[in-house]
């Protein structure tokens, strides 16, 4: 009997890879390109640019024919958070008005500030300590952290994490900045060009309530013999928007991060839309991956883990990885036999996937496959980033240009051939436990 399944296994294998071929590279082209262009503005949360993307998104849905998610009407899967959003800012360095980013830390909305011994300045140049010093809590003394402009990939997750931080309520909102009028303060900045400790520095912020609207982009193909349970397809949509200007390029593009995830997505619904497959499967664009993954958090929390097979998040695929082309690599590979299941399905092809080679850089834990994994799922994020030497990572120069279409549609034809297994309800990847999980 284990002979004939098998059998049957890998004669699905093969079908599904011979299948996979109608991925089409001019079709993957057609809809990266659309994605990272450059009326999509970035595609920032909030904006037209993440409406119009939304929209496109939708309508390629709709030509695959996915039914809406659960409880939606639509593909657009709609939530509203509070945030406290600046009004207006004033920095003066030696008594001159500086044009520099100026991020508040914490719940306080307004802040004036005439710096002098009394005050803590930071100085930060490193990825880690700008998160040691932004996560420290409540300091002892109101806090500057001045800012390497080096680390200027990091502005847009300072906002959305620590300056911009979301609340579901506006009386939660409330009651964070009630408490935080009675303690000391962090300002972070963005220091273009060096600044003495002993500068004269004033700092004027005013901030409001606001109340931010977010839509993830979602459908699903109904299982035909286990319709209960699910297999999650996913890639986020957002970008940074607008940057400063670089050469008089302000558009963030986001054509690697993620616009080619959300393209495999794409393509993925489609390629399944004509398999009928047993499980059903739920294809997902989330939304506010880059300003602290809000996006998948509310799909999380609306579905039940325990439902969840598996999830394929797509994050990056536009470059050839560290391994060489046809390949890829999987975050999280030792957590669950996920990544085992893949490389079996694509045993005799020249495609292969890999563990994560940037184990130092917590990219587990960077995506949105995050929170259903801390819920038990075997969540992976599916990978061909070179993170520790990707030049156009986060700056205005992710676009289009930059990606190799080629190895793209090779990546997209492996995972639906790798996942054939899994979707047809062959295969079950062993859960992740839950405590062994970063918080």
């Amino acid at each position: 009997m284990r002979r004939i399944s098998l059998l049957l296994g890998a004669t699905l294998c093969f079908m599904s890879y011979t299948n996979a071929q109608e991925v089409k590279e001019k079709e993957v082209k057609r809809i990266v390109s659309t994605l990272a262009a450059d009326d999509m503005e970035g595609r920032a949360p909030g904006t037209p640019g993440i409406e119009k993307a939304a929209a496109f998104i939708s309508k390629e849905f709709a030509s695959a024919n996915l039914l809406p998610l659960p409880g939606e009407s639509s593909y657009l899967q709609k939530f509203n958070k509070y945030f406290l959003s600046t009004t207006s800012h004033l920095l003066k360095i030696n008594g001159e008005s500086k044009d520099w980013i100026v991020m508040p830390i914490g719940n306080n909305p307004d802040i004036n500030w005439t710096i002098d011994g009394s005050y803590t300045i930071v100085h930060v140049k490193d990825r880690r300590d700008l998160i040691k010093a932004l996560r420290s809590g409540t300091p002892e003394k109101n806090t500057l952290v001045l800012i390497d402009s080096s680390l200027t990939e990091f502005v847009s997750a300072i906002h959305g994490h620590f300056s911009e931080k979301v609340f579901d309520t506006k009386e939660a909102l409330e009651s964070a900045v009630e408490k935080a009028k009675s303690g000391s303060q962090i300002v972070a900045v963005l220091e273009q060009s060096p600044i003495a400790d002993d500068a004269k520095i004033e700092i004027n912020i005013k901030r409001t309530i606001s109340v931010k609207p977010y839509e993830n982009v979602g459908g699903m193909i109904k299982g035909r013999s286990k319709p209960n349970e699910y297999v999650v397809f996913s890639g986020h949509y957002d970008h940074l928007g607008i940057l400063p200007p670089v050469n008089g390029d302000a558009i963030a593009n986001g054509a690697d991060d993620d616009a080619s995830g959300t393209t495999a997505v794409i393509m993925l619904a489609k390629y399944f839309s004509k398999l009928k497959p047993e499980r059903s499967v739920i294809f997902v664009a989330f939304t506010a991956e880059e300003s602290g993954g809000y996006g998948s958090t509310y799909f999380s929390e609306n579905l039940d883990p325990d439902k969840v097979i598996a999830m394929f998040n797509i994050e990056m695929i536009g470059k050839e990885s560290k391994f060489g082309k046809n390949s890829a690599f999987i975050t999280g590979f030792d957590r669950s036999d996920f990544g085992p299941i893949l490389q079996r399905n694509l045993k005799g092809s020249v495609f292969n996937f890999y563990p994560d080679p940037y184990p130092e850089q917590d990219l587990f834990y960077r995506s949105d496959n995050a929170t259903l994994a801390r819920k038990g799922v075997p969540a992976h994020t599916i990978s061909t980033t070179q993170i520790d030497k990707d030049q156009y990572y986060h700056t205005v120069d992710d676009e289009v240009e930059t990606l190799d279409i080629k190895n793209i549609t090779s990546i997209i034809k492996a995972i639906a051939a790798s996942s054939t297994s899994i979707v047809n309800g062959t295969e079950t990847p062993t859960r992740i436990e839950k405590e062994s999980l970063k918080k």
